[in-house]
């Protein structure tokens, strides 16, 4: 796909307001069971019960900046989500942090350093979480999801090629 710079910067713009507005009509409980099938599929796929122990009964709330989407998440054997609550400790980035980061595109420390991703509340906690996390294999998430988060990473990363921005990915 190829677009002039100009339309490149603008998609780029664009795109997180133009996904919020579906986030916004969607109503949190169809939210909430997509994004608890999805940890399903993509951690219990991966990890035991007893590698996923640590997590039980212990919140970890997510924010994602540009959709407007806040979350906590919570583990008894499987996921739930809540719209709101206490939790341990809190994540917050934009979706295209969030993606590179699925995507292995992009190191989590870099952008906790870059202040692109924050933490808040029990560190130590955090830590692990975002270990686990780091630690699930793309190539071993069910064929769709895989497929997803490529594309769609494939197409962020022409979108900022043609709009001339450049980073330094993993």
């Amino acid at each position: 796909m190829f677009v002039s710079e100009q339309v490149a910067k603008r998609l780029l713009s664009l795109a997180p307001n133009a996904l919020s507005l579906p986030m916004k009509v969607v109503p949190f409980a169809l939210k909430a069971k997509i994004i608890a099938r999805l940890l399903s599929l993509s951690v219990s796929r991966q990890f035991n019960p007893q590698e996923l122990s640590f997590l039980r009964n212990r919140p970890v709330g997510v924010t994602v900046r540009d959709l407007d989407l806040n979350f906590v998440v919570t583990y008894h054997g499987d996921f739930t989500i809540q719209q709101s609550g206490d939790a341990d400790v809190f994540f917050s980035a934009n979706s295209r942090e969030l993606l590179l980061i699925l995507a292995a595109k992009e190191d989590p420390d870099t952008l906790f350093f870059q202040q692109k991703l924050s933490m808040q509340g029990n560190t130590e906690y955090g830590l692990a979480v975002k270990n686990l996390l780091m630690s699930l294999e793309l190539d071993s998430q069910p064929m769709a999801l895989k497929q997803g988060i490529l594309a769609l990473t494939a197409v962020l990363l022409s979108l900022e090629a043609q709009a001339g921005i450049e980073h330094a990915y993993l």
